[in-house]
C-alpha cells in the first residue's frame, strides 16, 4: 500500500494549523510591543502587526508547500511517521526561529525608540 497521500493529508492541515496558532499568538501578544515602539500610535502598531502576520503566513505556508514533496514511495505507517516527524519538526523549528527573530527585532526597535525619547545628557 502507498501511504504518500495519507502523509499529505496529515502534513498539510497540521502544518497550517501550527502556523495559524503561532501567528495568532504573535499577533495578539506582539501588539503591546508595537504600540510601545510606536509611542502609543495604536493605528500604526496595528497596521505593522497585520503586515508582520501576512509575512509570517507567506513564509511558513510557502515553506510547508515547498517541502510537501516526499521523495520515494512510502510503504509503511512507520515511514509515514518518520517523514512527518522530520517535515513537521522542520516547520516547528522554523516557526520558533522566526518567533525569536521577531522578539529580537521588537526589543531592538523598543530600545531605539526609548533612546530617542530620552533627552541627550551633557
Amino acid at each position: 500500500m502507498n501511504y504518500n497521500i495519507v502523509s499529505y493529508l496529515i502534513y498539510i492541515p497540521v502544518s497550517v494549523a501550527i502556523t495559524v496558532w503561532v501567528a495568532s499568538t504573535l499577533f495578539k501578544n506582539g501588539r503591546l510591543f508595537l504600540v510601545d515602539i510606536f509611542h502609543g500610535n495604536a493605528e500604526l502598531a496595528d497596521s505593522v502587526n497585520r503586515l508582520l502576520v501576512v509575512g509570517f503566513y507567506l513564509i511558513n505556508v510557502g515553506y510547508a508547500i515547498y517541502t510537501l514533496q516526499i521523495f520515494g514511495t512510502i510503504d509503511s505507517v512507520q515511514v509515514v511517521m518518520e517523514k512527518l516527524s522530520t517535515k513537521l519538526g522542520a516547520i516547528i523549528l522554523i516557526l520558533g526561529g522566526m518567533h525569536f527573530f521577531n522578539l529580537f527585532v521588537f526589543f531592538k526597535l523598543r530600545s531605539r525608540a526609548n533612546q530617542t525619547l530620552q533627552p541627550t545628557q551633557k
